[in-house]
């Protein structure tokens, strides 16, 4: 507390000399309150920049500790990888020992809400289909049916049965196709290639090159039977069709109509960097 000297004014309006008394001030209280906060923000600061960034103390990281062979042994006795019967159940498989009966697991289908089928065959090795809850032998039922086993009620206890991957899977060896595709015809040495055969194994297209049309792009098609037969040799562009050069779109769309039986086409072809002339025979 601080004491000021000053006039004391009376009733009468003189001053009269004295004492007086002044609280402290703002700036004094501010003071007071951020002192201690300054104070431990320099502390922090000071520690931080004098305390080492590693722990004190050895930092050196402690040895591998290798097990011994007779530790590892043990541990690896312990566990069976192989006994899924023994293993613990997986979330949402159900446990259970693997069954020891002569049966065998072909395919399943599990449906929602616990149900499905499954594919089993007996010792005989007759395959039948089992619904959940049917009895698949003597006191044995069907009781519930997941993505890669089955699961059994044996008087009461729950054994597995998984799907047999003991063998190949089957061979794909004869199979038919449902819709084999036929060749077309061969056309006979000497009497030319037929228009289906033409059709069917050559493809025509235009070719551009620097955006202009300079011929048709000739493309086997199939087992290149009819493009050999007409002459053709892969990289082929017809650059004229009875001596009309291609020079658009619509000159590559006239030699498809220029294809008829029993008429010989005469084109010239581009074969790398040599034009040759080449006829084109229809067979009748």
């Amino acid at each position: 507390m601080r004491l000021r000297f000053g006039g004391i004014r009376s009733g009468s309006g003189l001053a009269m000399p004295g004492l007086r008394l002044a609280g402290p001030s703002l700036h004094d209280v501010l003071w007071w309150v951020l002192a201690p906060t300054i104070a431990g923000l320099g502390a922090a600061l000071f520690w931080a920049i004098v305390t080492p960034v590693s722990p004190l103390g050895a930092w050196q990281p402690a040895g591998v500790r290798v097990m011994s062979a007779t530790t590892r042994a043990a541990l690896f006795a312990s566990v069976d990888p192989f006994n899924r019967g023994a293993a613990a159940p997986a979330q949402g498989e159900t446990s259970g020992a693997v069954t020891s009966l002569a049966l065998t697991l072909f395919a399943t289908r599990a449906a929602p809400g616990g149900g499905g089928t499954a594919i089993i065959a007996g010792g005989d090795g007759v395959q039948q289909v089992y619904r959940v809850g049917a009895e698949v032998q003597p006191g044995v039922t069907l009781a519930a049916v997941a993505f890669e086993h089955v699961e059994l009620s044996r008087n009461g206890a729950k054994e597995l049965l998984y799907l047999d991957q003991s063998g190949p899977a089957p061979s794909a060896q004869g199979v038919v196709a449902a819709n084999p595709v036929v060749a077309p015809p061969a056309a006979a040495p000497g009497s030319g290639v037929s228009v289906a055969a033409l059709r069917s194994g050559v493809n025509f297209g235009p070719r551009a090159e620097g955006g202009k049309v300079v011929g048709v792009e000739v493309l086997s098609s199939g087992d290149g039977a009819a493009f050999r037969a007409a002459g053709f040799q892969p990289g082929d562009v017809i650059t004229a069709v009875d001596g009309k050069p291609i020079t658009s779109a619509g000159d590559a769309a006239a030699l498809s109509g220029a294809i008829r039986a029993g008429t010989s086409v005469a084109v010239t072809v581009r074969r790398g960097d040599r034009q040759l002339p080449l006829a084109i025979t229809l067979a009748p």
